[in-house]
């Protein structure tokens, strides 16, 4: 979610997959690192969610694959790849040119949240306040939530994007508890890119 613009390209479908992650971070010891690309982490009963952004700290022998800072900011965040229970890839990193692992280090991340009982609504306006220009909820299908996953999916259609007729807005997405508490993930720009071809 680190992007500030939601790009949606006219007649073609728009999907978008987030991740809700919140504090306390969780750790999770590394016993190996691959110097081999993509970089392949093995850390026992990790816990990680597939595609869930985490930083690699503390590590001794590889240090280039640590995290710059502490605590970590968006940029030194990976998206993990699960390979199963104990193995984690790093898709976009490449540990072959790296020193070799030595020892130590954690794999750490934002707890997800439960989204057991979630609700959420997007709308998007031609301005903060504005006129509404399209409305996505978890009732009209537009925002799909999964638990498991871990996952936040926007979703519109062809159909509906091929109408769009506004070229700029301002979404603001929110998630509702099951005793009403209101949360504000993300308030975004939000383009509209013409069609080329039909």
């Amino acid at each position: 979610m680190a992007n500030d613009t939601l790009v949606i390209r006219q007649g073609k479908t728009f999907n978008s997959v987030l991740r809700w992650g919140a504090a306390p971070y969780k750790y999770s010891a590394i016993q190996a690192i691959t110097q081999a690309a993509p970089a392949v982490i093995t850390s026992a009963l990790h816990g990680v969610p597939n595609g869930w952004p985490v930083a690699i700290v503390s590590v001794k022998g590889m240090e280039e694959i640590n995290s710059e800072n502490s605590p970590p900011k968006a940029k030194d965040y990976k998206k993990a790849t699960i390979r199963d229970t104990n193995t984690i890839e790093l898709n976009d990193v490449n540990s072959s040119g790296f020193s070799s692992y030595k020892s130590s280090g954690y794999v750490q991340y934002l707890t997800p949240v439960d989204l057991t009982g979630f609700t959420a609504r997007m709308s998007i306006k031609d301005r903060l306040g504005g006129t509404v220009l399209a409305t996505l909820t978890t009732e009209n299908f537009g925002i799909t939530l999964d638990n498991t996953a871990k996952t936040i999916t926007l979703n519109i259609t062809a159909i509906a994007t091929a109408l769009y007729t506004w070229k700029v807005g301002v979404s603001e997405l929110e998630l509702v508890s099951a005793s009403g508490i209101v949360t504000s993930l993300f308030l975004k720009n939000v383009s509209v890119i013409p069609e080329v071809a039909t």
